[in-house]
């Protein structure tokens, strides 16, 4: 069996541009589907993909980790977030050719079945991002959750909803457990909340200060609360506060998880499987942390493959705690992609088709061409003008 060609297929989905690729082989009607999407870097993935291709012809699409290698080694350069989603795209798909080959589904291939079902969560607001990125009046805030609760999510994530540096103004910061407040209120004592920084704060100290505010309303974990990559202030926040602590959706690699698994950082990691170059880096990097006592939660506000590729990893790692997803982004979401996500009571159930279990609608796709996404950073500015994470 041999890899023939390699297309990507891009969707808008208003929030996001959804980048599909598609890996066909020399077997009559065998090919795989997998997913790149990398927010606001679409055409970058794109083009990436393509530079890559040349390096796939003619391999055999089951051979997973000479294939990830032989990207990763022979481009010669350095790979970055573009690269690695680039990769991840064609990984998931031979992943999905692998399985189809041999009549099982992706989780037996990677180990089998280690649970049941598949506790996920949403995003307060879903695929509405003014819900999601602008949440501080209280009546909204409750609706939102209605919502969310509505549609039967045990658990959703909630973006904190101030721009900061290095402190916080005294109104904003008095206001944080009227919001928190609000939600778990909403939300009721039984269902799980998590709280995503982005990592807004510029000092361990507001960091620290934020979160124990929060921590009375006993949420899951706070997620990013300072910029990722810097082991020593996760720690230094994490020994500081009750609340779990979460990152790694913008870590890309296993490098980038070493550190924190060595200094015990955190308590959650968070590899996305679109970013840190497909499931089976996902799976090393859960091993690492596994060993290092963290669960994993998969970051995943992406598109329906994306979501698949996550169950199945979801399925087959001992050391998962929650999935990531957002079904709900677009009213079209089904219609492009026929896959065995199926939600009961707040979890996500075992697939059984081959493969990942997907099928694609290309006619629906194209109806849904490339836009430039709505970038939500452009009010990420403190009351001087000082530009600040978001």
């Amino acid at each position: 069996m041999k890899i023939t060609a390699i297309r990507t297929l891009v969707v808008n989905a208003e929030m996001r541009n959804w980048v599909f690729v598609k890996v066909e082989t020399d077997q009559d009607g065998l090919f795989g589907w997998g997913e790149a999407t990398l927010e606001w870097k679409t055409r970058a993935v794109v083009g990436c993909v393509e530079d890559l291709t040349p390096l796939m012809l003619g391999r055999d699409p089951r051979d997973i980790e000479n294939g990830v290698r032989a990207m990763t080694k022979h481009g010669f350069w350095k790979l970055g977030v573009i690269g690695r989603s680039a990769i991840a795209g064609i990984e998931q798909a031979m992943w999905d050719i692998f399985g189809k080959s041999v009549g099982l589904p992706v989780w037996r291939l990677l180990g089998g079945q280690t649970r049941d079902k598949v506790p996920v969560y949403t995003h307060l607001g879903m695929g509405n991002m003014n819900a999601v990125y602008d949440q501080k009046e209280r009546s909204q805030l409750q609706d939102y959750v209605g919502q969310v609760l509505a549609r039967g999510y045990k658990a959703f994530k909630v973006v904190f909803p101030f721009y900061m540096g290095y402190t916080l103004d005294p109104r904003s910061l008095a206001s944080v457990d009227g919001w928190m407040r609000t939600l778990r209120e909403a939300a009721g004592d039984a269902t799980e909340i998590m709280i995503d920084f982005h990592g807004k704060c510029a000092s361990v100290a507001l960091a620290v200060q934020c979160i124990e505010m929060l921590a009375p309303y006993r949420p899951m974990f706070a997620e990013e609360p300072v910029q990722p990559g810097d082991a020593d202030a996760m720690r230094q926040v994490a020994e500081r506060t009750r609340v779990p602590i979460a990152t790694g959706e913008r870590l890309i690699d296993r490098k980038d998880f070493e550190d924190l698994c060595r200094q015990r950082a955190i308590t959650i990691m968070q590899p996305d499987l679109c970013h840190c170059g497909g499931i089976w880096e996902g799976r090393k990097i859960a091993a690492m942390g596994e060993t290092a006592m963290m669960g994993v939660a998969p970051h995943n506000p992406l598109g329906p493959i994306a979501g698949v590729s996550a169950l199945h990893f979801d399925v087959a790692t001992p050391n998962f705690v929650i999935q990531e997803e957002m079904v709900g982004a677009v009213p079209w979401y089904a219609e492009v992609v026929q896959g065995p996500i199926r939600m009961v009571d707040g979890n996500w159930q075992i697939p059984t088709a081959p493969g990942l279990g997907i099928e694609v609608d290309e006619r629906v796709a194209k109806k849904h061409p490339f836009k430039q996404e709505v970038i939500p950073s452009v009010e990420a500015r403190l009351a001087d003008g000082t530009i600040v994470d978001w």
